[in-house]
């Protein structure tokens, strides 16, 4: 196995943790990458949803994994799981119509006694263990934690093409997955979303709805969600150098 994948994480005689539970949005129509469904692509020779999986697998503060896919999808994401050799109890469900919807219905089927939520993108395949751990960690002092990254590039606020504003970049941040909550609380927050058709573009926004703190650690410029065809080339320069290193 990859390097990335050859550190295990055990733990200590006498370690106990609260039990989490990794949500994995695997649902997508894969829109933007010319017809292919962008989890089932090798990137390096293992397919991006894999890696995905094996990343939460050997993250120590992960105890189960449930995997929201397409209904089409979901005898190949069987194989893959069983191809790659889970450690972990991993379950499959069919998702739902939007991302919102998936988490929702995956938040279902996790344990029922879970302490917390890891909602982590599928197609963030490049996410390390040690940042996700790191994220779950930051969740159980908060209730509600998220890896972030400072923005790059100058944004600007636009409306019918004119520029409107431009925000202070010094304050701007990209959030990144997993996104870690209190399962009790989130699953709450989930159903009103739905219930009320919320439009939300993460599951932040979810937490956001009903006036919780997100608490952010560092993210990884490295942590990219693939979207397009470029975010391959650059997810597999990436895998490369990695390998490069000591």
């Amino acid at each position: 196995m990859l390097k990335l994948f050859e550190k295990v994480f055990h733990r200590d005689k006498g370690e106990t943790h609260p039990f989490c539970s990794a949500v994995v949005a695997a649902a997508g129509s894969s829109s933007r990458m010319e017809g292919e469904n962008k989890l089932l692509l090798p990137l390096e020779g293992i397919p991006v949803l894999a890696r995905t999986l094996l990343a939460l697998d050997t993250a120590r503060l992960v105890d189960e994994i449930v995997v929201a896919v397409r209904e089409a999808d979901l005898l190949a994401v069987g194989d893959l799981c069983k191809l790659y050799g889970m450690s972990k109890p991993v379950k499959l469900v069919r998702g739902g119509a939007t991302r919102l919807e998936s988490v929702y219905l995956a938040s279902l089927e996790c344990r029922e006694n879970a302490t917390f939520l890891a909602v982590h993108d599928g197609a963030r395949p490049l996410a390390e263990p040690e940042l996700i751990d790191r994220v779950i960690a930051l969740a159980h002092r908060t209730n509600a934690a998220a890896p972030a990254i400072p923005v790059k590039d100058t944004v600007k606020l636009v409306q019918s093409g004119v520029v409107q504003s431009t925000p202070d970049r010094s304050s701007l941040r990209a959030i990144q997955t997993p996104q870690v909550f209190d399962a009790q609380i989130f699953r709450a927050a989930l159903q009103a979303a739905v219930e009320s058709g919320a439009e939300v573009t993460d599951d932040c926004s979810v937490m956001e709805r009903i006036g919780k703190e997100i608490y952010l650690t560092d993210g990884s410029y490295e942590n990219i969600k693939i979207t397009t065809p470029e975010d391959m080339l650059l997810a597999a320069a990436i895998l490369q150098r990695r390998e490069e290193q000591p």
